[in-house]
């Protein structure tokens, strides 16, 4: 915990100073130069610092402002779709959450509960497999950078109905991609379904997803294709918060 501390010292001082030497940095730390020196040499292999030319002097790299969009475009996401989320949870009764996709995982950045939910859990926050949830499939489906990294080599059973085999689940894809929605029957947890549908940015790229989960007595298969147009409907709603024009 201690160089998590002193690691996130070091970009708090660089974004005060602008720039500033091993030197300064050790000193303002209260370590030796050579601690120093490791740190800063770590945050430059990740891109979060740089050294400007032969000076010995480091900055903030650009590696900070990949981050920071990110957290940027996530709480844009969640701001636009809000109102969409909101109205859908009202339209179904059930949870409706925001995931984004982050690495090998979807994490999920916003949840809204609907009257008939009796989840109290919070998934904001969280991250879940992309093969087995709803959201995470429509990532995979229509992000194909997110297909290509975001799967382990091999894919985690939860349940016994977690999709395993990688011709299964790219079967799956196939039938999100073309039906423009995914589905999960307890495939992440027992008792646990969920239908999701793509939220597009301006340039019609999948930047997020918008679900519906709840109880599979509940939320039975029937039940979700019942609920397919509302998530529907409501990502495109969110999708044209954030500027798309592709669909009305």
């Amino acid at each position: 915990m201690q160089s998590v501390d002193r690691a996130v010292t070091i970009l708090e001082v660089l974004a005060e100073l602008g720039e500033a030497g091993v030197t300064e940095i050790a000193a303002r730390l209260d370590v030796h130069k050579s601690t120093a020196f490791r740190l800063v040499t770590a945050l430059e292999g990740r891109g979060l610092v740089e050294q400007i030319g032969d000076r010995g002097k480091y900055r903030l790299g650009m590696g900070v402002v990949r981050l920071a969009g990110a957290v940027a475009d996530q709480l844009e996401v969640t701001r636009r779709s809000r109102p969409a989320c909101e109205e859908l949870a009202t339209l179904v009764g059930e949870t409706v959450n925001v995931a984004v996709a982050d690495g090998d995982a979807a994490i999920n950045v916003d949840q809204v509960r609907g009257a008939s939910s009796v989840i109290t859990h919070n998934w904001v926050g969280e991250r879940t497999p992309l093969h087995a949830t709803s959201s995470g499939k429509v990532l995979l489906a229509f992000c194909p950078p997110v297909r290509r990294t975001g799967l382990p080599a091999r894919l985690a059973r939860l349940t016994e109905r977690t999709l395993v085999r990688r011709k299964d689940l790219d079967a799956e894809l196939a039938r999100v991609e073309a039906a423009g929605y995914a589905t999960t029957s307890e495939e992440l947890e027992l008792g646990l379904n969920a239908v999701a549908a793509p939220v597009r940015g301006p340039d019609g790229v999948v930047v997020a997803a918008i679900s519906v989960s709840g109880p599979a007595y509940r939320l039975s298969e029937q039940r979700m294709a019942e609920v397919v147009p509302a998530v529907v409907a409501a990502a495109d709603a969110a999708s044209a918060a954030l500027g798309w024009r592709g669909r009305p």
